[in-house]
């Protein structure tokens, strides 16, 4: 039986450090979204993911996995933007349980808008914060996490 391993004091202390770090930079990066554009960090990622996509357009089932949502709160989030013109949902051609989700005119030019100033907070609360060598060991970082390497 494999032994069991438990992260010592000092890693635990850094790992919350890091997420509490995360937590509060995201934070403040939703509360200046919401300031400067009115959009909130979620109505963000939906634009953002739809405005990667050629057509700006995804399945509903591809824009959840695209943003790590679920279906149902996806659902009930697009809902509202639908209701505030940044979206909106047509009939999937190929399956008719589907939805396709449209990034509307509306949607489109709230994102740009949006962009400036959220790229200048992100700039701020990260990018100068850290020096050349310490953006590049975040990046090293990123990706072990991500690769589980």
């Amino acid at each position: 039986m494999a032994e069991r391993r438990m992260p010592t004091a000092p890693q635990l202390r850094i790992w919350r450090d890091f997420i509490e770090t995360v937590a509060d930079i995201q934070g403040e990066l939703g509360r200046r979204l919401q300031d400067e554009s009115g959009l909130s960090a979620a109505d963000y990622s939906v634009l953002l993911a739809l405005s990667d996509e050629s057509g700006h357009e995804l399945r509903s089932s591809e824009l959840a996995l695209a943003i790590g949502w679920e279906r149902s709160r996806l659902s009930h989030h697009l809902g509202r933007m639908e209701r505030r013109g940044l979206i909106r949902r047509d009939d999937c051609a190929t399956d008719n349980r589907g939805a396709v989700i449209v990034l509307t005119e509306e949607g489109s030019t709230a994102f740009r808008r949006s962009n400036v100033p959220h790229l200048r907070a992100i700039h701020e609360l990260f990018v100068q914060r850290l020096d050349d060598e310490q953006l590049q060991m975040v990046d090293e970082i990123t990706r072990a996490l991500k690769t589980g390497a």
